[in-house]
């Protein structure tokens, strides 16, 4: 194992070179596995258990200032064990991230430093456009490339009309179409997982992220379940995310299944996801148009016509709302929290004089 095979590229390096902590000592790693307080990193020498120093947990004002799976940080190896303490986290080159769920409005890192958002939907009755374009929009966000993977094809008579439905809303997305049973399209997917690339699986549980693993790695290291007669629901089997290397040197995240994606985007990704609908709002009367009943809306005549999907502007609106929402909110919280570190930095600052 090295650190380029594992991701480390010239982005990275240069932070190293730039670090004032002396690192003659300390070894680099990536986080593998997040538990409830420590992590698992794996560096050229080996995996260590590791927790953050308290220096670190002092500096750290929110969930997104510690280590997440995919992060790259500098640990120091405590003597005579296979344990360490993480004290540095470098700088992100990309992230996916959501809200926490429940009423706390903190961001929550899925992945972080990937290169590709594999999206996967399954091809049975848990299909679902309006799904797939919250997912786009958080994939935009990611800093990644979103690939579009569809799974189960040996278990669909006739994909053509799911293509026509991901292609009307996933603009210059890629699609791949594959089967884990009978091997379709794996060898499309793994030319996108060459060695130092790292992609990550999202989805909703039962979509096949686990078994698409397995078959990457040619082996049952995930643990995988069937779906649900009735609905075709899945059930959570995955309930940890994972970093792992492939056989052909690339990092694959697996994460939980995510039956609801709650966004934290706060940047141009639901402009970038709804296209269509951004270049239907340059042919509006007025600039400042909400799409709503202005004369002269392009948007609406683009509805009446029918080429434009009323439910999808009904996503673009909803999606807009939670996002207003959600910035509104994390600007607050942000003051609060800017408040509350001067506040402990003044009090450190009255221990020494």
């Amino acid at each position: 194992m090295n650190l380029q095979k594992l991701g480390f590229t010239a982005f990275f390096d240069i932070q190293l070179q730039q670090l004032t902590i002396d690192v003659t000592t300390k070894l680099v790693g990536r986080v593998i596995l997040e538990h409830k307080h420590s992590y698992r990193v794996l560096t050229e020498q080996g995996e260590y258990l590791a927790t953050v120093s308290g220096n670190f947990a002092y500096h750290a004002f929110s969930r997104k200032d510690y280590p997440a799976v995919g992060d790259f940080v500098v640990i120091e190896q405590m003597p005579g064990e296979e344990r360490a303490i993480i004290h540095h986290l470098f700088d992100r080159k990309s992230k996916f991230t959501r809200k926490m769920a429940g009423l706390e409005v903190d961001e929550q890192i899925v992945a972080a430093n990937v290169d590709l958002i594999m999206l996967v939907m399954s091809l049975n009755d848990d299909f679902n456009i309006r799904r797939l374009e919250r997912y786009l929009v958080a994939a935009w966000d990611s800093g990644a490339t979103p690939v579009i993977v569809l799974t189960k094809a040996d278990l669909c008579e006739d994909v053509t009309p799911y293509l026509k439905e991901i292609e009307s809303v996933a603009f210059g997305v890629d699609i791949l179409t594959v089967s884990a049973q009978t091997g379709e399209g794996m060898t499309s997917l793994h030319a996108l997982l060459t060695e130092g690339k790292t992609a990550a699986l999202l989805g909703s549980s039962g979509a096949g992220k686990s078994t698409l693993t397995n078959a990457l790695l040619n082996t049952e290291q995930m643990k995988v379940s069937t779906i649900r007669e009735d609905d075709a629901k899945g059930r959570h089997t995955t309930t940890h995310r994972e970093l792992v290397v492939l056989p052909s040197g690339a990092c694959l995240i697996d994460t939980p299944g995510m039956r609801e994606l709650q966004l934290w985007d706060q940047g141009d990704s639901l402009n970038a996801s709804f296209s269509d609908i951004e270049q239907l709002t340059e042919n509006c009367r007025f600039r400042d148009c909400k799409h709503k009943n202005e004369p002269g809306c392009a948007v609406l005549q683009a509805v009446e016509e029918g080429a434009l999907d009323a439910a999808r502007l009904t996503s673009f609106f909803k999606l807009q709302r939670e996002l207003a929402y959600i910035e509104k909110k994390a600007n607050t919280d942000a003051q609060l929290a800017d408040k509350r570190k001067w506040k402990q930095i003044s009090k450190t600052i009255k221990k020494f004089r």
